[in-house]
């Protein structure tokens, strides 16, 4: 799996590239796909602003017949990472349990039909 980070707003250093691949890159286990590109794009909403929401995360993951998105905004860059990992995780496991069902579903109501 290739992970392509993009910055708005944020200088990207050494330090924060490997805590994006620690955290992001934990999610190739879940791909079959081993060619997968993820895009993660990081941005500080505003310079001006110190208290609030002004980090945000985002992540893609472009996939044969689907694009699966997770999106957080957050007060700490390290927390919205986490998250955007968490609900890429749910989306990916949601993705692959349908493609595993939706055939077996298949397969068993056609035997169905063939002993009727």
């Amino acid at each position: 799996m290739n992970i392509i980070i993009k910055t708005k707003n944020i200088e990207l250093t050494n330090s924060l590239e490997t805590a994006i691949n620690k955290k992001i890159g934990s999610l190739k286990k879940f791909l079959a796909e081993k060619a997968a590109e993820l895009f993660v794009e990081i941005e500080r909403e505003t310079h001006h602003h110190r208290k609030g929401d002004v980090f945000s995360c985002e992540a893609i993951i472009d996939l044969p017949n689907k694009k699966l998105t997770a999106k957080f905004h957050g007060d700490d860059l390290m927390v919205a990472i986490a998250q955007v990992k968490k609900q890429m995780e749910l989306e990916l496991k949601k993705y692959k349990s349908k493609r595993v069902e939706v055939p077996r579903r298949q397969a068993k109501k056609s035997s169905k039909e063939n002993r009727s």
